[in-house]
């Protein structure tokens, strides 16, 4: 016997394009299914990627801490709402009472990583404003990004600058999931791949500018640094490299190397129960009151 809602479905595949309401309505009944109640494209500036999901659980919570997402995409492409951004860790952590916010950002040729990073401090900032809204607390938010989403996040941290500017506080964590651009100049001044040249032009002051290993200069929020040890380009030597530079200004920054490729270091993240508890128990070392996996 089919499920009511796969029935509902098929009959509104065989209607023309007028049953546009019974379209909305199943929308409607699935999202009340859903086991976590989704805010779709909530505006945090004037351009049209400046928008994010949120995903709350169910009853909502009251002072849930908060996981603020940065997709990557080699600052030129990516998007909040892909299944290997949201899925599995919208699976794991929302259904601890975590609140998940998945964001855009404006991307290459437009824009380049410096203006990039303007935009995640400028969503955070609407992140911790509207918090207690969605029964947050806006002293609890990770900050976490993959990819050039890592090299954004990352680079937040080193720049308090930014942050002040758009109006947003420190945050609890951040977790830079694989970014192999901690160190601009390094990568540079070598052999690299063509998208860097696309990011961050060929003026080494632009380089310095947009590398998180030169823009840290007094100590940010506590940094996990997930790396694959499958990369060619060895993201772990620049994640051990920023872990030394950091550590004579106080900043905790620990590794967390993977035998993953990259995009199995995002996909897996919520799924796989030995990295995600790894990821998790820095959390907790961070602030003992976050959530312990049921």
């Amino acid at each position: 016997m089919r499920h009511p809602l796969i029935a509902a479905l098929l009959v509104l595949l065989a209607l023309p394009t007028e049953a546009g309401p019974l379209r909305d309505r199943i929308a409607e009944r699935r999202q009340q299914a859903a086991p976590y109640e989704q805010l779709s494209d909530v505006a945090y500036g004037p351009h049209e990627r400046h928008r994010f999901d949120i995903y709350l659980p169910k009853p909502r919570p009251t002072g849930a801490p908060i996981i603020l997402l940065v997709h990557g995409g080699g600052w030129r492409h990516g998007d909040k709402a892909a299944d290997s951004v949201v899925e599995h860790k919208v699976r794991h952590w929302v259904s601890q009472g975590v609140i998940l916010v998945s964001t855009n950002y404006r991307l290459l040729p437009e824009t380049g990583p410096l203006d990039q990073v303007q935009d995640i401090a400028r969503a955070l900032a609407a992140v911790q404003q509207q918090a207690a809204g969605w029964g947050g607390d806006p002293s609890r938010v990770v900050l976490m990004g993959h990819s050039a989403g890592a090299h954004l996040v990352a680079l937040l941290g080193a720049r308090p600058d930014q942050l002040r500017a758009a109006g947003a506080q420190p945050w609890m964590s951040t977790v830079a999931l694989d970014s192999a651009a901690l160190d601009v100049p390094a990568i540079m001044q070598r052999r690299h791949p063509r998208l860097y040249d696309q990011a961050f032009g060929d003026d080494p002051a632009r380089w310095r500018d947009a590398s998180p290993i030169d823009q840290q200069r007094t100590a940010g929020p506590p940094l996990l640094a997930v790396c694959s040890t499958e990369r060619k380009d060895s993201p772990c030597t620049q994640a051990d490299a920023f872990a030394a530079a950091t550590r004579p200004l106080g900043m905790r920054v620990e590794v967390l190397p993977q035998a993953r490729s990259h995009r199995e270091i995002n996909v897996d993240l919520g799924d796989d129960a030995a990295y995600t508890g790894a990821v998790d128990a820095f959390l907790r070392s961070v602030n003992a009151r976050w959530p312990i996996a049921r």
